[in-house]
């Protein structure tokens, strides 16, 4: 299946999020953050619809290393697509001024105690991507249309929950696992014109932190 970086395709998905029955946390007590499902074009010229991905520093406190997508806390007063859209910009420097928002997903509760709500955003450009050294270690481009591969999604079981751990593929020998890969699962899938939940998907043990 293909997702060509188009007006057509920004179109089509910006009213599936309108119609999208999202579902929401943020009353139920879980502290509030953001992330950023930020499609731009592909860098291989295939004219396709792709992701940014980072790997976090070395040196954050919190999951040093790991795949993320861009985020963090909302502040006092901010809107989950505020807090989602500045980030972008401290982690990634692309201005928030750059990004058109286009909807919301599902909230997603993490082990840590946050109910993150995924922001999609179109970015016409990335020229200005400049990572912040203090945060990001890289960037990344990954492919939308990747996702729908039989061998891209898969979900595994452990002991310690009676629910499933998703992993995703994104490159060949590299996986990811919620929450990252939980919302950009549920992106994938309404691109594709699916509404599927993944409230239910458990991260690996080494996240619940």
């Amino acid at each position: 299946m293909s997702f060509p970086f188009a007006a057509a395709f920004r179109e089509t998905l910006a009213q599936r999020l309108a119609d999208f029955p999202r579902l929401s946390h943020a009353d139920e007590g879980p502290r509030r953050a953001a992330v950023v499902l930020a499609l731009t074009a592909a860098d291989d010229g295939s004219g396709e619809t792709s992701f940014l991905l980072t790997r976090r520093a070395s040196g954050l406190r919190a999951h040093p290393g790991q795949w993320a997508l861009p985020g963090g806390r909302c502040d006092p007063g901010e809107t989950e697509a505020e807090a989602g859209l500045r980030e972008l910009e401290e982690e990634l420097g692309l201005p928030r001024t750059s990004a058109e928002v286009l909807g919301v997903l599902d909230d997603y509760v993490t082990r840590s105690g946050y109910a993150m709500t995924p922001v999609v955003a179109w970015l016409a450009e990335t020229a200005a991507l400049a990572p912040n050294p203090q945060e990001v270690a890289s960037a990344h481009v990954i492919r939308l249309d990747g996702l729908q591969a039989p061998d891209a999604v898969s979900f595994l079981t452990i002991p310690e929950s009676p629910r499933p751990v998703i992993r995703l593929r994104i490159a060949p020998g590299s996986h990811i696992h919620a929450p990252t890969a939980a919302v950009i699962y549920q992106l994938s899938e309404l691109a594709a014109g699916r509404v599927t939940r993944v409230a239910d998907l458990e991260q690996p043990v080494f996240a619940w932190r």
